[in-house]
This record gives C-alpha cells, structure tokens and sequence, in this order.
C-alpha cells in the first residue's frame, strides 16, 4: 500500500454553541489539515508513471479548501441570532455558515468526505486544532 500525505493550514474563528467550556466564546484557531491517501497501484505510464497521484495536484485541492475557509468565523447554522448575523455581515464580517458544529472532530469527517466525492483515495484526514491537540477521521475496514 502506497500512502502520499499532504498537509495545509488556515486561520479562523469559531465557537462551540450550546458548549459549557471556554470555546462558547468566539476565538480563534491556526487549523492544519493532513491527508493521507493511498492506493495499491502506482501509475505506468504517462507523466504520471511511478506515481499515486501528482503531489501539485493534491496540494492544490487543499489549498483551494483551506482558502475558502481562511480569516473567516465558522459558525453552525442557526447558532447566532439572526440580528446578530446581519449585524456581522453588514459591518463586512465574512462568515461562513456550515451545518455541523465547528469542532475538529467533525471538520476531520467533513474534510474526508470532500475528497471522497471528488474521487480521492483519502485514507485518514487529521485536524490539528492547535499544535498539540487533533482530530483524526477514517473509515472503517470493509
């Protein structure tokens, strides 16, 4: 089994609604993504022989994905009062709306997912939330 790993990082804020702890409050993370992918074959022919996958091409999807969520605040829909919001985005705040609650846990899922549907081979996607804590998402054995 081949394994390629990747890895970018990206600036937000975010809070944990509903949460008893310090991270009910709006604060800040430098998140950084690692990917695992794998495959049992590498390429044979072409520009890509001896090849998984083209490392520029992998780190230019995580990129582009670590971008998009770069200086924003992470908010779970309907976590704020929708006054509040308006408030935000009015005063040119950009703020990204997602469905699941901002934690590591679930932007590991999140992650593997989305390269799942873009047809990847990801294995195993890690989210540190700070240096010295992470959260890692894979699939089961089948």
């Amino acid at each position: 089994m081949y394994t390629l790993i990747s890895e970018a990082s990206f600036d937000s804020a975010h809070f944990l609604s509903g949460y008893n702890g310090k991270c009910k409050n709006i604060h800040g993370h430098r998140w950084t993504i690692k990917m695992e992918i794998c495959g049992e074959k590498l390429e044979n022919e072409g520009h890509l022989r001896g090849m998984l996958l083209d490392f520029g091409d992998i780190k230019s999807m995580l990129k582009e994905l670590a971008d998009y969520f770069d200086h924003s605040l992470i908010i779970e829909k309907d976590s704020m009062r929708n006054a509040t919001l308006n408030y935000l985005k009015e005063d040119g705040f950009r703020i990204i709306e997602i469905d699941f609650r901002p934690t590591a846990e679930n932007f590991s899922k999140y992650i593997f997912d989305y390269f799942k549907e873009r047809k990847i081979p990801v294995k195993k996607v890690i989210v540190y939330e700070t240096p010295n804590n992470c959260a890692t998402y894979s699939e089961g054995i089948k």
